[in-house]
């Protein structure tokens, strides 16, 4: 299987685009549970970032994470990364309900987190997370990788926000996802430990309608979820949507699933629609299926004609450096904060509600 066919271990590159000196931000991973990690230490790399320490319980993990990244020295125990003073920043992917709580013991040796989505797994985690930055001033961020790690989402943004299609009214996020069963760890498969389906997969769709439509906050309408195909694990999710409605009168729906065919040359079919009042946008992540297996198709309708505008290598991704930047200088700006909590507040809540069904 190809990487691009595999999600649980696709890891994006890009160019180099470091915006500090050699040595200037050092960090460590920490937790290598999901692939999601190489992406996120790809990116700080690219960045100018040096990854100087990894720590995971288990040595094959980290056997083979320092044959990706040579420069990073094993850790004989977590203890040994927080404590080292050089180091600016922990970057994480161990199991979603041990993002949370790995969280406040980096914030609470004085270093930024930044972590793979869902980056906690309960509201009461959220609420912890939440006092913990408040009372360190440290920064708790997230990898919500399909917006930020995919040139066609980035390349969207730009344009909503030069007024290309006019006032957002609408997105429309479609995530599925191949699932793969044989490679997956026993955590994949327990609600308790991976957080459900909206809050695993479908904070990332969250995140991109409340970036998308500029909304500051927004509720739930409806939510659901289910387990179609999958009866030999009860405690799992294969399908959920859910609609919400923004405070500046957004309105948005997701649908995520497990359900990307075998045939499929990529791990899913992402897509996004962005309608506006002068226009509307249609983003192909990873394929134009049947026609490029290049990902990052950008379609753009507006009153002057119709646009296809493929963005693959061209934009690069702009949160990484941002993200060095914001921990160097004590900013705000790759991804607010509380921007960045409501996605995964909104993604708990729809998941708490959600109704159940199927058989």
């Amino acid at each position: 299987m190809t990487q691009k066919a595999d999600g649980m271990h696709y890891a994006p590159r890009g160019k180099a685009r470091p915006v500090c000196g050699p040595g200037e931000f050092r960090f460590a991973a920490v937790g290598l549970d999901h692939g999601h990690i190489y992406g996120m230490c790809n990116g700080l790399l690219e960045a100018g970032g040096e990854l100087v320490w990894v720590y995971d319980p288990d040595p094959r993990k980290v056997e083979t994470f320092c044959q990706t990244y040579p420069g990073a020295a094993p850790a004989r125990e977590e203890a040994e990364v927080l404590e080292d003073p050089s180091v600016t920043l922990v970057a994480s992917a161990p199991v979603p309900c041990q993002r949370g709580p790995l969280g406040l013991r980096t914030l609470d040796h004085g270093k930024d987190y930044f972590t793979d989505k869902p980056p906690l797994t309960t509201l009461a985690q959220l609420d912890a997370v939440r006092e913990q930055v408040a009372q360190t001033g440290r920064i708790f961020a997230v990898y919500y990788s399909e917006r930020l790690h995919v040139e066609a989402a980035v390349h969207a943004g730009q344009l909503i926000q030069d007024g290309a299609i006019g006032r957002v009214l609408q997105v429309i996020g479609l995530g599925p996802h191949r699932l793969s069963p044989a490679q997956r760890p026993a955590w994949f498969w327990d609600r308790q430990q991976y957080g459900g389906i909206l809050v695993d997969i479908g904070s990332h769709q969250i995140e991109q309608c409340l970036y998308y439509t500029g909304a500051q906050n927004a509720r739930v309408l409806h939510s659901t979820v289910a387990n179609y195909h999958n009866p030999d694990h009860p405690a799992f999710e294969d399908f959920g949507d859910a609609s919400f409605l923004a405070d500046n009168g957004a309105s948005f729906y997701f649908r995520v699933d497990w359900f990307t065919p075998d045939g499929l040359s990529a791990w899913g079919d992402g897509r996004t629609i962005v309608l506006g009042t002068d226009g509307y946008l249609e983003l192909r992540k990873y394929l134009d299926v049947a026609r490029d297996g290049a990902g990052d198709h950008v379609y753009l309708v507006d009153h002057t004609g119709e646009r296809h505008i493929p963005v693959h290598g061209q934009v690069g991704f702009p949160f990484f450096g941002q993200l060095i930047l914001d921990c160097l200088q004590r900013t705000d700006h790759a991804m607010p904060q509380r921007h960045t909590f409501l996605a995964i507040e909104l993604a708990l809540q729809a998941q708490a509600q959600a109704l159940h069904i199927g058989c």
